[in-house]
């Protein structure tokens, strides 16, 4: 492993030649650069694209059970692999197989086999039979719901999970309209799953999950900017859901002094929209308005628009916020904690298990999604609520910081010249790539790398790349004219606070 000498000195230099987070270089270049496509990847960038493709899809490979067709949750660098999967692991192993045979690193047969065995598996799943909705966890090799949790061997109580069950439904809709072959099983799966079966009308919003033996239903995802609207959206899309719900979600909490126990006051007004009054809510920070999410993670705010042209749909809304959160991401890690590299996101931990990781001053959360393993906090008080705003922490202060490549992925479509560099500066800088692509997470302070590769994250590398290197075939996939005729007015009537 080679790191830079210092990492946050040298970030520290760039910093004084930035313009909207954005690098300049330190000298005039001999001869013009030439033009940048309209997605801003050059050729080169797209061949780097397609290796990490190859060598991610290789650790799905390695990780799925060739007798169910399930990949496991995560592979370690020596091979092994857990016991455990998830219905979003299964839904990310889909989705990646079309991207792997749409970039020719497999083959047509080799795709309807591999998902052919997938879709049988699933169809003997135990499920809710009224519902049709997945338990959370099974055995990857076997298909038995996991009541034993295999690291600890603590209780398990299974439950349906709203949003993971939205990862799966959305893996099937692809299979169901990218692999024709397999439509009819694909589809029938994914019709009878019922996303109706967490709807709440009484706050208007989606349950986390029941627990059917306990009957516990934890109420309920509270944000817009999460990974949980994927969920709405299906539900929205098959007349499940009503689409008011969209509108049932926070954007900020509300501005009063009830709520100051949140990151910060927002700014806002009130709209009201399909008979919903929505606290049109921002967060400010480092000179922009961001719709928050709860920790201020990368996957909250964009794995949904691996399937859902948000921005295109949302002018007023998505079309401003995506931007501005990656910008925020960037800045952060450059300039705000001068790690030398950005990308904040739930990942594993490098001191090991499994962390929330965000730029915590755009989450909502008190006690942060911090981007270091020191949790190093901000807190910028409520003017007029008996709370003050304390001093921000200096660039020092930002110890042991912890990236993940999935969040520049993610990136991709809205900053794709620095995600590009920021990968290629992870990749030579740290012992993080390999034959299986991107290990799961980098302790950028000393250099430590997580030895696992999980297969979510993987499954956001892929979804990522493949819209970038095949003209938005997931999305293109995903959006059926009867998704886009229910969810894209409602998310094309919004306007942000933000919006300019």
């Amino acid at each position: 492993m080679q790191i830079r000498p210092t990492a946050k000195a040298v970030a520290a230099a760039a910093a004084t030649v930035l313009v909207a987070g954005l690098a300049l270089p330190t000298q005039a270049a001999p001869t013009a650069p030439a033009a940048r496509p309209a997605d801003g990847l050059s050729q080169d960038d797209r061949a780097t694209l397609h290796r990490y493709a190859e060598d991610t899809w290789a650790s799905f490979v390695a990780m799925t059970d060739e007798a169910s067709g399930m990949p496991a949750d995560k592979l370690k660098a020596d091979g092994s692999t857990s016991p455990q999967t998830s219905t979003t692991n299964i839904g990310a192993y889909m989705w990646s197989a079309v991207v792997a045979e749409e970039l020719d690193i497999i083959d047509r047969d080799e795709l309807v086999e591999r998902l052919s065995v997938t879709l049988d598996t699933l169809a003997g799943l135990e499920r809710d039979e009224g519902s049709g909705q997945f338990f959370n966890w099974y055995d990857h090799r076997t298909g038995e719901v996991i009541t034993v949790w295999p690291d600890d061997g603590s209780t398990v109580i299974p439950h349906y999970s709203s949003v993971d069950n939205g990862w799966l439904a959305t893996g099937l809709q692809v299979v169901r309209e990218a692999v024709p072959e397999l439509a009819e099983p694909a589809g029938a799966l994914f019709d009878s799953m019922d996303f109706g079966f967490y709807y709440r009308p009484e706050v208007n919003r989606i349950l986390f999950h029941y627990a059917p033996s306990t009957g516990a239903a934890p109420c309920c995802y509270d944000t817009l900017v999460s990974e949980s609207r994927i969920a709405t959206y299906i539900g929205m899309a098959k007349d499940e859901i009503p689409r008011k719900a969209y509108f049932g979600t926070f954007r900020s909490f509300p501005n009063t002094c009830d709520w100051n126990w949140t990151e910060q006051k927002s700014v806002g007004e009130h709209r009201n929209y399909l008979r919903q009054q929505v606290w049109e809510g921002a967060y400010q920070y480092r000179g922009m308005e961001i719709v928050p999410a709860w920790g201020g993670s990368m996957f909250e705010a964009l794995m949904p628009t691996l399937f859902v042209p948000e921005e295109e749909w949302g002018r007023r809304s998505w079309a401003v916020n995506h931007p501005n959160y990656v910008q925020a991401h960037i800045e952060h890690g450059l300039e705000e904690a001068q790690y030398g590299y950005w990308g904040f996101s739930p990942s594993n931990n490098t001191n090991g298990g499994y962390n929330v990781y965000g730029v915590e001053a755009i989450g909502m959360d008190p006690n942060g999604y911090p981007s270091n393993n020191d949790a190093t906090l901000v807190d910028y008080g409520w003017e007029g609520c008996d709370k003050p705003a304390q001093p921000l922490p200096e660039p020092e202060d930002y110890t042991n910081g912890v990236v993940t490549p999935h969040a520049a992925f993610l990136a991709l479509r809205y900053a794709p010249e620095e995600a590009m560099e920021n990968l290629a500066n992870l990749e030579s800088d740290f012992d993080i790539y390999s034959d299986w692509g991107f290990r799961d997470a980098v302790n950028v302070d000393s250099g430590t790398v997580d030895e696992y590769f999980l297969s979510l994250d993987q499954g956001m590398v892929m979804g990522a790349i493949g819209n970038a290197l095949a003209d938005d075939l997931l999305r293109d996939a995903f959006v059926t004219p009867q998704f886009q005729s229910r969810v894209k007015p409602v998310i094309a009537m919004e306007e942000f606070t933000n919006y300019r």
